[in-house]
């Protein structure tokens, strides 16, 4: 229970009409979860206006409300608080409301296209190696420590995070690696945290059915190093053109990495096989895991953020050869008939793009390179021709299915994707809609020393087809496939 007037600390505020001393048991964004003395905070949301439901949460309990247009009638007993920007007030007032949990660990916040997972989730590994009690807040899971929960979104609503960064302060957490998407920049949930640092991985073609516009994507992804304070630092990625742009305005302190270009943080890479890594990191010899070109960009990443953090470099390189890949990132498995299976999340042109030159670098050219892939319905459209030329051009041979197609026809999709495919590589190309049966004869095409690439789903367990989810593991269809192979 908190004080409205408390809770209210650095939110602008434009009117204000009844008692701010008035108690809060919760801060609430969704009417249905309203309840006795909660605050409900009305957001303008894509599809709904929260604004509509002010009388229900009212009904419901709710003795503040925070919104950004007052209703006609006041009702008695109320408080209402008009601000400008209800996501931002949303943002602060939660962060408030956990008595601001961002201020007592160190968060590190990681931006970009592609690798934001990887790099929050090796960091979590890294430090819960190295000894530390470490939090999570990821595209694939939520970590309090090794307590593990559910998540639904790459960064989660403001009152969550705030409500998961309170648990780990509880709980003796000191380092938190956090998933910073563009969405919740833009939404303003991450407004009110205070961040230790952040990290730019590189910038492409994505969530442009959102954004517009390539350059406005930029700038969100920009805003959120000119937020940072002064006492921060933020690690670049400069080999990416957007990597100095990033950080040109920024408060914070400077580092960079890269493989082309003169950088703080560094790699030279010695041998690439699909069992790892050879690395040189400052003119030391380091064995990873970890596969590609991409992933030695994260590895610098993840170099940079222990050492601006203060860990000793020794045990961070000695720790970073016991790394473990991230579900659905370039996992891979053999087969017993020698079929290189691989399943990655890659759903953009240059992650897809580089998945597939990880694997033409590594391969000698006497096996198949056989691709399924898809592209989700209810997003950026004008990436479907751009992933159906990389695949066709980078495989011999592709299988184009469905991904999440949402709302979207299948087949509508599909074609928007062949549309992309150039005429000496039609041949290639194989359409199939039904992704089990896309993978299965993915599979049957397969021989022995062959790669089989499953992009574009990666970790989740799900399909998404008209509102419902169905469950759908990419791994498991493909290990179900080889097992009725070997029969």
């Amino acid at each position: 229970m908190k004080k409205l007037k408390d809770i209210l600390y650095k939110v602008p505020i434009e009117a204000v009409y009844g008692s701010t001393n008035t108690n809060i048991s919760q801060v609430i964004f969704d009417s249905r979860k309203v309840g006795k003395d909660d605050l409900f905070v009305a957001q303008k949301g894509v599809t709904l206006d929260g604004h509509q439901f002010i009388s229900k949460a009212i009904q419901q309990g709710a003795s503040g409300i925070i919104c950004e247009d007052l209703p006609v009638e006041k009702v008695e007993g109320i408080t209402f608080v008009q601000v400008r920007d209800s996501n931002q007030a949303l943002a602060i007032v939660a962060s408030n409301f956990y008595d601001n949990p961002s201020s007592k660990l160190k968060l590190i916040g990681i931006t970009g296209t592609n690798g934001k997972t990887t790099i929050a989730s090796l960091s979590h590994q890294l430090f819960c190696k190295a000894g530390y009690k470490t939090g999570l807040l990821s595209t694939v899971k939520i970590l309090i420590h090794q307590k593990e929960y559910i998540t639904t979104h790459t960064t989660p609503d403001a009152v969550t995070i705030n409500k998961y960064l309170y648990e780990m302060v509880e709980s003796g957490v000191m380092y938190c690696f956090m998933e910073v998407s563009s969405h919740g920049i833009h939404q303003k949930r991450t407004e009110g945290l205070e961040f230790t640092g952040g990290v730019f991985t590189n910038l492409s073609h994505d969530h442009l059915d959102y954004h517009k516009t390539f350059v406005e994507y930029r700038d969100v992804k920009k805003s959120f190093f000119d937020s940072l304070q002064k006492k921060a630092f933020v690690i670049t990625n400069i080999d990416d053109k957007n990597g100095n742009i990033m950080v040109q305005n920024t408060r914070a302190k400077k580092r960079t990495y890269a493989l082309r270009t003169l950088a703080d943080y560094r790699a030279k890479i010695i041998e690439k096989r699909f069992s790892g890594t050879l690395l040189s990191i400052q003119e030391t010899e380091v064995w990873t895991k970890l596969i590609g070109t991409f992933n030695v960009y994260n590895i610098l990443a993840i170099m940079g953020i222990s050492n601006e953090l203060g860990l000793d470099q020794f045990n961070v390189l000695t720790i970073l050869s016991e790394l473990e890949s991230v579900s659905g990132r370039f996992q891979h498995m053999l087969s017993e008939k020698g079929i290189t299976a691989i399943v990655d999340y890659a759903h953009t042109p240059d992650a897809l793009k580089n998945v597939l030159e990880t694997i033409n670098d590594i391969r000698t050219d006497n096996e198949k390179l056989i691709t399924v892939v898809g592209c989700g319905g209810d997003r950026d459209r004008t990436k479907r021709p751009k992933m159906a030329h990389i695949a066709s051009q980078l495989s011999n041979q592709v299988i184009f299915t469905s991904d999440n197609p949402r709302t979207e026809d299948p087949l509508t999709i599909l074609e928007q994707m062949e549309a992309g495919v150039s005429p000496e590589n039609y041949k290639k190309t194989i359409t199939i809609s039904d992704r089990r049966q896309a993978i299965k004869t993915a599979c049957t095409l397969s021989e022995s020393g062959d790669i089989l690439l499953i992009a574009g789903k990666g970790h989740e367990t799900y399909q998404e087809i008209n509102g419902k989810r169905f469950h759908f593991d990419d791994l498991e269809e493909v290990t179900q496939c080889f097992e009725r192979l070997k029969k």
